[in-house]
């Protein structure tokens, strides 16, 4: 039998090993979702240390083709996490924030270096055996509670009428029998934004013809749910300050659980004032990144921040964001536009946040098919990995059966085209 001088030598040589490990290699794909649900690619990555311990991570958003995003991650990989400690989190993070002389939130080089440091707490879970939430405090939530867009029926895993038709996105009949068909499944929240299609161009003053519809459509939906289910109101910041308040207090009278990114991300005050003059939540947050804007969003008036956890700075950063949100009263809803990896990490992050609200969730063939161990739910609500790590495991075959196509559409894109406020219902089409 062991005693304990033998047993506290083991477990010294254990100790020993795990902090000695080392960051050697990285590997990226860009595939493409058939559906075109979670963006029109993903930049996943796999890092390996020097004894063979792999973890992976999604970087989300990065404005350039998925090839050219790839290669940015890997030479931000050879230039600053070769040789590393993995447990040194706030160096590599000071390094990349800093690259190039910046010092400053970026947009892009966040994203290139959340994916990264996603794959490291995934490595650091999986040498420490424990899932990463319980290297972030703990499981604070037994279960998180999630929400939907409202998506088409041919990509939703739902149930829908044998007669359902229509556009969801604009037909409020049809929004109306989506959102019944989502809350039978259990979700107590759904998100819809008919107020489309977004420009380039900036704020810009909603039409009369977009207010009546959008209107319509909140009408339908909150007629079909009842009290069952929240309502969460979608904008991506196309408005001026002015339009934003029109709107919201057309939308009041269906009390929504928030009314999200009513201005242009660069426009914090204008959101502020926004906040200031509605009684519904304002929430924003998925085009921004690090803590310092997400200060910024707070000091506003935003009372419900939605960091993106591939863009945002990553695990521990998008941890700091919702501890500082904390002591603005405010909670986190983690934005999920993206695949199933950056998922997975939203959510170590949510189980272990005491101001955690609710997570956005995509349920798609596609996203469970790029996993051999996927993401589990219940009733609407998402369940805790008690895996190491994140808890998830790639199936490689499935990222490289949908490649992306050099030169191909960016994560998400814009009408280029600018749209006026005259009334008129047909509008350039949009991809975004």
């Amino acid at each position: 039998m062991p005693n304990a001088l033998s047993i506290s030598t083991g477990l010294g040589v254990i100790l020993k090993e795990y902090l000695a490990i080392k960051l050697k290699d990285i590997k990226t794909w860009v595939t493409v979702p058939p559906t075109g649900i979670g963006g029109s690619f993903w930049v996943i990555c796999q890092v390996t240390t020097d004894d063979g311990i792999t973890g992976v991570g999604e970087c989300y958003g990065i404005p350039v083709s998925g090839d050219i995003a790839c290669r940015m991650v890997e030479d931000t990989f050879e230039r600053f996490f070769v040789g590393m400690d993995p447990h040194q989190v706030e160096t590599l993070f000071r390094r990349v924030y800093s690259a190039g002389f910046t010092g400053r939130p970026d947009v892009s080089m966040m994203g290139v270096f959340s994916g990264i440091e996603i794959a490291i707490w995934d490595i650091l879970g999986k040498a420490s055996n424990r899932p990463v939430y319980n290297m972030l405090g703990g499981r604070f939530h037994e279960r998180l509670r999630t929400y939907s867009y409202l998506y088409p029926k041919e990509v939703a895993q739902i149930d829908w009428p044998q007669n359902a038709l229509g556009d969801v996105y604009h037909d409020g009949e049809a929004a109306a029998v989506a959102a019944k068909a989502f809350v039978d499944k259990g979700f107590t929240a759904v998100k819809q934004d008919p107020a489309g299609p977004y420009s380039f161009q900036g704020g810009r003053e909603l039409s009369l013809t977009e207010l009546n519809r959008t209107e319509h459509v909140f009408k339908c939906i909150r007629e079909a749910i009842g009290d069952r289910a929240d309502i969460l109101v979608g904008t991506h910041g196309q408005m001026t300050t002015s339009s934003a308040i029109r709107l919201a207090r057309r939308l009041e009278q269906f009390d929504p659980l928030w009314f999200e990114e009513p201005c242009p991300p660069d426009q914090m005050d204008a959101i502020g004032k926004v906040a200031a003059a509605t009684s519904i939540p304002v929430s924003t947050g998925e085009r921004l990144t690090t803590r310092f804007e997400f200060h910024q969003a707070l000091r506003a008036g935003v009372s419900i921040l939605q960091p993106d956890i591939g863009r945002s700075g990553g695990i521990w950063e998008t941890k700091k964001i919702a501890t500082l949100a904390e002591v603005f009263n405010a909670q986190i809803a983690p934005h999920i536009y993206c695949g199933p990896v950056a998922h997975a990490a939203a959510a170590h992050v949510a189980f272990s946040s005491p101001n955690f609200l609710i997570l956005e969730t995509i349920q798609t063939d596609f996203h469970d098919a790029v996993l051999t161990r996927r993401l589990q739910w219940e009733d609407g609500y998402m369940l805790a990995p008690t895996e190491p790590g994140l808890g998830i495991e790639l199936n490689e075959q499935a990222l490289l059966d949908h490649p992306y196509t050099t030169g191909g559409r960016l994560h998400l894109e814009m009408t280029q085209t600018a749209l006026s406020s005259d009334n008129q219902s047909i509008y350039p089409d949009t991809d975004s």
